[in-house]
């Protein structure tokens, strides 16, 4: 049986609804509707509307903040720092990546580091509001209030998986690198769990530092390991390192606060390659380089070799034009909160 898929509007539109209803101020829930959808859309389904239960229940709780804007710590053009207060991340990524293109388009670059937000979902959704104008943009966030990765050589949880995504214009599709300081996710690990399956491989450690590819483990005093494996994970913990750095630190908000509750900091910076060696001299380099990773020749067992966000691309343009095939329980997850908030779920098409 073919899995239902639903109009991308109608999904937007039953978010927006669906996080107004709970309270968001109707901007911020819009926001938040528009880039958990963008995540579906894109095969990024571990954080798209799956999240949307656990936001409800952040704004239900008072985790979340339901109106307002963030409030500037401090602003010098090209360098900006915000307290999130905690607003939803999706709506504080938006404004970030869009406040830095235009202020990339004076200075040449634009970063803004925001700390005490809420959590943002898949970077590789944000990436195009600067491809799309002909910028390279880098989004890295941690989760200050979470530990489940060990650094290398440990075996108790100090940060989280902090993912780093990068947008690279090419003069055609653009590249959209969406990765992690670790092999797993922990939306992954829920998920497994929640299915009662185990991974394919041993990329977490239980409690003792044993290799185990129980997702349990990590909600029993175990750890994800980082990227790298047990065998090259100080290239991971390198990583989380420097996502630490450049979102709490620079935010000013993280780890040594020990602030309650669920909050993430993340960091946006934009660069105008014209402002460096020129648009169209930038746009001859990643063009070439774009080119010539498609054209390499796949080893055994590998159709063709890919540009990273490629099949994220194909799959939006696919669910545009023929609907959105959910994550099976999605949906069924979230009929009970939409019929206590009086919204309709959203019909399959077709």
């Amino acid at each position: 049986m073919t899995a239902p898929r639903y109009d991308i509007a109608a999904l937007e539109r039953f978010a927006r609804d669906l996080f107004a209803a709970a309270g968001l101020e109707t901007r911020l829930a819009q926001a938040v509707a528009t880039h958990l959808v963008m995540a579906d859309a894109m095969g990024h389904d571990t954080h798209g509307l799956g999240l949307a239960p656990w936001y409800l229940d952040h704004i239900a709780d008072g985790t979340v903040t339901r109106e307002g804007e963030p409030a500037v710590v401090s602003d010098r053009a090209a360098a900006v720092a915000w307290d999130g207060r905690r607003l939803p991340g999706a709506y504080l990524t938006e404004k970030a990546v869009t406040l830095a293109v235009d202020r990339a388009r004076e200075a040449g670059t634009c970063t803004v580091a925001v700390g005490n937000s809420h959590h943002i979902g898949a970077h590789a959704a944000y990436l195009e509001l600067a491809t799309d104008a002909g910028m390279m943009v880098m989004i890295a966030s941690s989760v200050p209030s979470a530990a489940t990765v060990a650094p290398f050589g440990g075996r108790a949880p100090v940060y989280t998986p902090n993912p780093i995504a990068w947008g690279i214009p090419t003069g055609g599709v653009p590249i959209l690198i969406d990765i992690s300081a670790s092999i797993t996710t922990n939306n992954m690990a829920k998920r497994l769990v929640n299915e009662g399956r185990m991974y394919d491989h041993d990329w977490l450690m239980d409690a003792e530092g044993n290799p185990t590819n129980d997702p349990n483990a990590v909600f029993n005093g175990g750890t994800v390991l980082p990227t790298g494996g047990l065998d090259h994970g100080q290239k991971g913990y390198g990583l989380a390192l420097v996502a630490e750095s450049v979102t709490q630190g620079l935010s000013g908000m993280g780890r040594a606060d020990a602030r309650p509750g669920m909050n993430c900091s993340f960091t946006v910076q934009v660069m105008d390659p014209e402002a460096f060696g020129g648009r169209e001299a930038f746009l001859r380099q990643t063009g070439w380089l774009a080119d010539a990773c498609r054209a390499a020749e796949p080893r055994p067992g590998v159709e063709r070799v890919r540009l990273p966000g490629e099949a994220a691309v194909r799959r939006r343009s696919e669910a545009r034009a023929n609907g959105v095939g959910l994550y099976p329980g999605i949906l069924e997850a979230l009929e009970e909160k939409a019929a206590a908030l009086g919204v309709a779920l959203p019909k399959p098409v077709g």
